[in-house]
């Protein structure tokens, strides 16, 4: 688990940072659809759960986007982590409650599935906000609505300027001429990433969801 301070003396965006960061405090946040009609079958046909398939595909867009793994050290100092591991939210569906889990990354698609359902049978009874223990300081949130089909998603969360990382939603697929079609929206920082990098994001998760062989 490395990390990487920023030098502010060469870094390009110290300008913007500071300006996001000390002077307008901003968050905002982007949507779009995504084509998971490749993904889709491949799920079917493989007899796999399509929420920690999808839950791969955006923390591996994550992991190859600097900007959306920016954090603070200990010390106060701005820097990026190597990877970051997803945490993300099951739904009790006893009580209407959700509780957060994480699962430790892999570019290996095959062990990040084994290990993300293993959490997941493991945690599902356990209640509260935190079920498995031990977050690592390097995580990504992530959430699911499975039950809307929207169109837009704001985030008004606010921890005073410290919160550097993003917070990714989606929401459940429907279909449109013969496409399968997924909203996803996150918020992002502006003090560490601007429209390119959310874009480049988005852009990411499409091609994975286009090309990947599960």
């Amino acid at each position: 688990m490395g990390f990487h301070m920023i030098d502010m003396d060469t870094w390009e965006r110290r300008e913007h940072y500071h300006y996001y960061r000390n002077i307008i405090k901003t968050r905002y946040n982007l949507n779009a659809e995504i084509d998971i009609t490749n993904l889709l079958k491949q799920v079917k046909e493989k007899e796999l759960r399509f929420y920690p398939v999808f839950v791969y595909i955006l923390i591996r867009a994550v992991n190859d986007t600097k900007e959306l793994r920016m954090s603070l050290d200990s010390d106060g100092h701005l820097g990026y982590w190597d990877l970051c591991h997803p945490s993300y939210t099951i739904f009790h569906d006893d009580d209407k409650t959700f509780s957060d889990i994480w699962t430790e990354y892999s570019e290996d698609f095959s062990v990040f599935y084994k290990r993300a359902v293993s959490d997941m049978e493991m945690y599902k009874n356990v209640k509260g906000i935190k079920a498995k223990p031990d977050t690592p300081p390097n995580f990504c949130p992530i959430s699911c609505v499975p039950w809307l089909t929207f169109t837009g998603y704001g985030s008004d969360t606010y921890a005073e300027s410290n919160m550097f990382y993003p917070v990714i939603l989606f929401g459940k697929y429907h279909e449109s001429d013969g496409r399968f079609l997924l909203p996803l929206g996150i918020s992002v920082n502006h003090a560490v990433a601007d429209g390119y990098h959310t874009c480049s994001f988005f852009q990411k998760v499409q091609s994975e969801a286009s090309l990947i062989t599960l």
